[in-house]
């Protein structure tokens, strides 16, 4: 329970941090996600493409479909320049946020 109250808005500054590195398509979000938290974040096709999409109605990032020759065709994400300011503003919050319920928590474990 505590550990899904805790990724409560989170789901938007994950996202943006994985496509500031290269464009990716929805699963392999999923995936680099898990990989990265080596589990802990386990984001399910109804919280990432909800996200997705408010993402780009925001501006925030922009689609495209990719055709590839011996695969299914796949949605590409890609960040934008204003999906790029808002990762680093909410990165510092999260940072900032971070570092103070640690200095609340020092000592209560």
């Amino acid at each position: 329970m505590a550990k899904l109250d805790m990724r409560t808005g989170s789901t938007t500054v994950m996202v943006l941090r994985l496509l500031a590195e290269k464009p990716m398509y929805g699963y392999q979000i999923v995936k680099e996600l898990q990989a990265r938290s080596e589990g802990y974040f386990d984001l399910e096709q109804g919280t990432l493409y909800p996200a997705l999409h408010r993402l780009e109605k925001d501006e925030l990032v922009q689609s495209r479909w990719d055709v590839v020759e011996d695969g299914p065709s796949r949605k590409y994400y890609h960040i934008t320049d204003k999906g790029r300011a808002e990762l680093e503003k909410s990165a510092r919050q999260w940072s900032d946020f971070s570092r103070h319920l640690l200095k609340l928590l020092d000592g209560a474990l």
